[in-house]
């Protein structure tokens, strides 16, 4: 159950229909209470600031804001699908996810669908002496409201406009997913010292084991570890064989169960429901995830047909200040134990070593022949480096200084001038030390 209310929360924030779904309904439920509170006022009332209307001018003002609004709905739509479109194809089919996030642009889809539906509410029971019913029916309130809402959509408009335009900045979607990252990552990984079960021996596997295997294939987004305890039966050992970012093939090793479980077929069921599975990659449990938007951006900045350094160079330090954020802390547990005996033993989770490789290592390559960007990864590799120094966790640097080296030594491979393979070894030296040649 826990599972499917995180997905489901997930999904909805994801979602570009929920909220304006919610608006409208809201909006016919508050159309609804304007009217009523209409029927309960004096038709001879005059509303200030002249709001007060006749049957011709109160259609005539809810047929314009209802109008006008669903039209700007269709241009909002049309700006939002077509940001969605340039970011996929200009940074990263990767950052779209980020976007869809986006509570501000779902905020004026909602206020836009939601003053239209107002306004139609409200438009359906104006009447005017001559039609049937005999009394003429003016909800000068309903009306007054209208105005207002066309007047704050109108500026909301404004505001999406603006808002989109700096979307746009890559710095922007960079800065977004650094934000997202961190947060997922200070959630799942715990402070320098904090970890619990770290320094425990290792427990052994013993034959005969008992395999569960995946049922259906997709993107692996959360694993919940309380509902795998809580599915082994007493006494077992569960090794699990997958983790949050890795695509499951269906018929592949979800899990392992030492000793062979009484009742095998409800054991998988069971566990089974403990791992969900989607279509696309999450970053709920998968802190490798923002690492690998932020790589992707830079490495599609260097590809031939974008060749925009600037741009690589902004996603290389906004994956130094992720990378930074997961090398100052621990990974959570690898083994857990239940209250009956049963232990979970997670034998997949990347380490540090994994995830310094993941944003550095394909950019590396990409920019053996750009002298400029190698010398930014330096840069941020040195910068990596000072700071874990500084926290005392120099045990952690050795990886980083082997990437440096390699930096080097694909620009001393690459077909480079000698001047150019001078600086981004003398840009080494002056961080590093002098790098062995290769």
């Amino acid at each position: 159950m826990r599972l499917r209310l995180s997905s489901l929360e997930e999904r909805v924030r994801a979602s570009l229909f929920f909220f304006p779904m919610l608006a409208v309904v809201g909006a016919i439920a508050f159309g609804l209470v304007a009217l009523d509170l209409d029927r309960h006022l004096d038709p001879a009332t005059d509303l200030p600031l002249g709001f007060t209307s006749t049957v011709d001018s109160a259609r005539a003002v809810l047929s314009t804001v209802a109008g006008a609004t669903i039209t700007f709905a269709g241009i909002a739509f049309s700006i939002s699908l077509l940001i969605i479109q340039l970011a996929s194809s200009q940074y990263s089919p990767r950052v779209v996810h980020t976007l869809f996030r986006d509570p501000f642009n779902k905020r004026v889809m909602a206020l836009v669908v939601g003053t239209f539906t107002y306004c139609v509410v409200v438009l359906r029971s104006v009447r005017s002496p001559l039609e049937d019913g005999g009394d003429p029916i003016i909800p000068n309130l309903s009306v007054a409201i209208a105005v207002v809402l066309g007047i704050t959509t109108i500026l909301a408009i404004v505001a999406f406009i603006n808002h989109s335009a700096h979307t746009m900045d890559i710095s922007e979607i960079l800065e977004r997913v650094q934000h997202e990252a961190i947060v997922h990552i200070r959630d799942e990984w715990t402070s320098v010292g904090t970890g619990d079960g770290g320094h425990e021996p290792v427990p052994t596997v013993e034959e005969p084991v008992h395999t569960v295997r995946f049922e259906r294939s997709g993107w692996i987004q959360q694993v919940d570890l309380d509902t795998l305890l809580e599915c082994t039966p007493d006494d077992t050992l569960v090794r699990l064989d997958t983790f949050p970012g890795r695509y499951a093939v269906e018929g592949t090793p979800l899990c392992a169960l030492s000793p062979p479980p009484e009742d095998p077929d409800r054991a998988e069921r069971c566990l089974r429901s403990a791992v969900g599975l989607g279509s696309t990659r999450e970053m709920q449990q998968d802190v490798s995830y923002g690492l690998r938007q932020l790589a992707d951006v830079a490495l599609k900045a260097l590809s031939p047909g974008i060749n925009d350094p600037t741009t690589a160079q902004d996603a290389i330090f906004h994956t130094t200040a992720v990378l930074g954020e997961l090398l100052r802390r621990d990974p959570p547990p690898w083994f857990r134990s239940g209250p009956r005996g049963t232990r979970v033993l997670v034998v997949e989770q990347p380490d540090h070593d994994d995830l310094i490789g993941m944003a550095f290592d394909e950019v590396r390559r990409a920019a053996a022949t750009q002298p400029a960007v190698c010398i930014y990864l330096l840069e941020a590799l040195h910068l990596l480096t000072e700071a874990l120094t500084a926290m005392g966790l120099t045990d952690r640097t050795p990886p980083l200084r082997d990437q440096a080296r390699l930096v080097v030594a694909g620009c001393e491979h690459a077909d480079l001038l000698p001047d150019d393979v001078h600086d981004v070894r003398a840009a080494h030296d002056h961080r590093f030390g002098p790098a062995r040649s290769s």
